[in-house]
């Protein structure tokens, strides 16, 4: 039985290392490929580089607060001043310009500014972080995919195997070698591995699914992923790291050097502000032409306003508390990250060396016990027990290998590392320095040269 039963098997790989051979040779995507499309297609990331744009363009508004302002107002109307008098009424024209510059405010001005630009090393920071997980997405669906193939083939050869186990069963059954229950054994181990086979199937379109979702299209032949990628030597340097570069940190960094700016402009509020004018006005009423000039200072500032800049100000300084704690709370998430990624890496490669000794044994026993069942001395069911111990050893070696390449890139992003950059993956990053530098200055038109330069990196960057 056992003879026969290795040829048909042989039989089974040669017709489908055959059926490989013979298939047209597709190009493997490789899990940077699966990178570069999700860092292309996420329209979380488009988003977030929005939002940073707009973080921009706070800075030209506190900028432009600095400056003087010019506006002007034409009005025409009838006016009847007394109506006693008879031929009073009059038609007037009235044009006027008025200029308003800021001379002295106590630094509020400035530290709305400086306030604003940390908002924005935030908000790059939190692009940072956003980045990381498109690109973890990804990786997890790489890899849930490859692991679900992998399963599929297992599930779709333990059928195989189970079929031809039920055939020779059903052999042994009518020569009196074997009784009808381990016919019975057999067709019951058989139906349970075409569930499984089902249930991997469904799995494998969920996973292709998700990363459809992830990358923007369906995979097709998925090479095997590359080698671990470099993390750190020790989980002290891990956690060293993730803490001078993990995007969360620095952001939360940043927003409590902008919370502690608001207390002070909170503060500077309640001061009173220099401010200049000049105004020119034109009117022409009744035929005659009147023209006025003034130019002056003006100090203004608030004596009572029912405590609400008191409130303000309190506000602002429970804020940046807040901010502190933020941080605080983000420096012990990174540090638990860090430490959970290392011991998932720790925990799957130990599980995998595991496994290739248990599939090594399992291999072994299985031998063993198809050779003994040919000889009387193994009944059906520890055969079959023996094929269920190799299929589940197989199959945890899948879980854990995926898990190994899940937890060290997990590793990265915990630390900060996950970026398109870092990984190398030569796709055209979006440089965030480009649009702040073009509107920090509060440029006055919306097209300009540098607008134009601008717009084409854009549309290049959205290209690409």
């Amino acid at each position: 039985m056992a003879t026969g039963f290795g040829k048909k098997w042989a039989g089974v790989v040669l017709a489908a290392g055959l059926c490989v051979a013979s298939a047209p040779m597709a190009v493997a995507e490789s899990l940077s490929d699966a990178l570069v499309a999700a860092y292309k297609h996420s329209g979380l990331l488009e988003q977030n580089q929005a939002l940073l744009r707009a973080a921009d363009e706070d800075v030209a508004i506190a900028q432009a607060a600095l400056r003087p302002t010019l506006t002007y107002m034409i009005s025409h109307g009838w006016s009847d001043p007394n109506t006693s008098i008879s031929g009073n009424s009059t038609w007037a024209t009235t044009a006027q310009l008025t200029a308003e510059f800021l001379i002295f405010n106590f630094g509020r001005g400035k530290a709305a500014v400086e306030a604003q630009k940390e908002i924005v090393l935030a908000t790059r920071d939190g692009l940072t972080s956003v980045e990381q997980q498109i690109l973890l997405r990804a990786v997890t669906a790489y890899l849930d995919v490859r692991s679900a193939i992998e399963n599929t083939q297992l599930q779709a050869n333990s059928v195989r195997v189970l079929t031809q186990e039920l055939r020779a069963a059903n052999d042994r059954f009518e020569v009196g070698e074997v009784t009808q229950t381990d016919v019975a054994l057999a067709q019951a181990r058989l139906a349970a591995a075409r569930a499984s086979e089902a249930s991997a199937r469904g799995d494998l379109d969920i996973a292709r699914e998700e990363y459809r979702a992830a990358t923007g299209n369906l995979p097709g032949n998925l090479s095997a992923p590359p080698r671990l990628p470099m993390t750190a030597k020790t989980l002290e340097a891990a956690k060293a790291i993730a803490r001078q570069r993990h995007p969360d940190i620095l952001s939360a960094q940043h927003n409590v050097v902008a919370a502690d700016l608001a207390s002070e402009i909170s503060m500077a509020a309640m001061k009173p502000a220099l401010v200049g004018n000049a105004q020119t006005k034109w009117q022409d009423a009744g035929g005659q032409d009147f023209v006025s000039n003034s130019v002056g200072v003006a100090v203004s500032g608030t004596i009572y306003s029912g405590g609400k800049l008191s409130a303000e100000y309190r506000k602002t300084v429970a804020k940046a508390e807040a901010a502190r704690a933020g941080l605080h709370q983000a420096r012990l998430a990174v540090d638990q990250g860090v430490a959970n990624a290392w011991a998932r890496l720790a925990v799957s490669a130990a599980s995998l060396e595991a496994t290739d000794r248990q599939i090594r044994a399992s291999r072994v026993a299985l031998r063993g016990a198809r050779e003994e069942a040919s000889l009387g001395s193994r009944t059906t069911l520890d055969v079959l027990n023996a094929e269920q111990e190799l299929l589940d050893a197989e199959a945890a070696r899948i879980t854990a290998l995926s898990n190994q390449y899940l937890a060290a890139y997990s590793l990265l992003s915990s630390m900060g590392l996950l970026t398109a950059e870092h990984l190398k993956l030569g796709v055209v990053t979006y440089d965030p320095e480009a649009y702040f530098n073009t509107v920090k200055s509060a440029p006055v038109h919306r097209v300009s040269p540098q607008g134009k330069r601008l717009d084409s990196l854009l549309e290049a960057l959205g290209k690409k």
